[in-house]
């Protein structure tokens, strides 16, 4: 799995124009080694090299963190009293660009090339996002298990909701219940919101009180063997308004809308114009204030964008949120947030917790 990973990142780089690419993104790592982990101020990196001749794998690794058993690829180990760059230079070919990824630190990069690592460097954008983005089996049914996760966690969450309580209340129960189903964590920081908070799409819970005809908003996720789920869905308290319902039913006609639409070769601009084409023509097209959906994966925010201006495909394989909005400052937000896996003819959607309209 992971050699075949590699092979795609290669191939990637090879059609770029480069042969060895040096990779520091934890996750990135991660996706192509199997191991995870956070060297904080410490040098991490993996050296990918192949072009026409065979292809190589080295991981600079610090021997604070040990490596797993059977790693697909050589270790070069170090202490904290080496110079890891010395190493990665006699790796490199000298002769070569060398292709950095986005994540590699300034205070690595800048001593590499004083060192003549390679013969120019370059920074890709491409190579490793490209190959994450379309996720292979493994990863379909990673996904497929944490948003499960996070169904039955939403099931509990609603629970929680009573009179009296505020969002910093109910957002210190969750990431236990998550837990408790299986999961590592919290795959972002939870978003709690009452009342007028909810027309704010990144609140961040505090100690507002629950009253009766609140909007209560959850957009929460967990990250379960390694990969992060994410969904949002909006409830009423005890009372739901005339306006409230109308939004509510636009918002999740803008969520049908585009999801109906998702298949291989529709552009993701398109699945924007999609769901915003619904809240426009509503008479709310000013209020819904950010893109459609995000690319996700081993990152809840993964390069790859679902809005107006990101005019690439898609392709079967990806898999991104679907989660139009409508929010009126001052007054209530509704958000509606699933998440899409790309199949061959169409999408199966990972969420099965109903968006129909709930008073709690």
């Amino acid at each position: 799995m992971y050699k075949n990973r590699m092979q795609q990142v290669l191939k990637n780089l090879n059609e770029a124009g480069y042969e060895q690419l040096l990779i520091s993104d934890p996750r990135s790592i991660q996706y192509l080694t199997g191991l995870y982990v956070e060297p904080e101020e410490r040098f991490l990196a993996l050296l990918l090299k192949g072009g026409q001749g065979e292809a190589s794998a080295v991981l600079f690794l610090n021997e604070l963190f040990p490596a797993a058993e059977n790693m697909p690829c050589d270790i070069v180990g170090f202490n904290d009293t080496d110079e890891p760059l010395d190493l990665v230079v006699e790796h490199c070919n000298q002769t070569k660009p060398l292709a950095c990824d986005k994540t590699l630190r300034a205070g690595f990069l800048l001593p590499l090339m004083e060192r003549q690592a390679a013969a120019g460097y370059v920074v890709d954008l491409t190579a490793v996002d490209t190959a994450r983005a379309h996720k292979d089996e493994a990863e379909q049914e990673a996904m497929r298990a944490a948003s499960k996760t996070n169904d039955a966690a939403m099931a509990r969450f609603v629970e929680l909701i009573h009179e009296g309580v505020t969002e910093v209340q109910v957002a210190a129960q969750l990431e236990d219940i998550y837990r408790e189903l299986g999961a590592q964590g919290f795959s972002f920081n939870p978003i709690v919101s009452f009342g007028a908070n909810a027309a704010d799409p990144h609140h961040e819970p505090d100690s507002t009180v629950l009253k009766e005809g609140d909007v209560v908003l959850f957009d929460v996720g967990c990250r379960q063997n390694s990969y992060c789920a994410d969904m949002t869905r909006t409830f009423f308290f005890r009372s739901v308004g005339e306006e409230q319902r109308k939004v509510y039913e636009i918002v999740r006609q803008a969520n049908e809308a585009a999801r109906a639409l998702v298949k291989p070769g529709v552009l993701f601009s398109e699945l924007d114009k999609a769901a915003r084409q619904v809240i426009e023509e509503a008479g709310y097209g000013e209020f819904f204030t950010h893109r459609l959906g995000h690319q996700i994966g081993l990152d809840v925010h993964e390069p790859g964008d679902v809005s107006a201006v990101h005019h690439e495909p898609v392709e079967a394989g990806m898999i991104f949120s679907i989660e139009p909005g409508i929010y009126l400052p001052g007054r209530f937000g509704v958000r509606i947030e699933d998440l899409v896996l790309v199949t061959e003819e169409g999408c199966e959607v990972l969420n099965s917790y109903p968006r129909d309209l709930r008073v709690l």
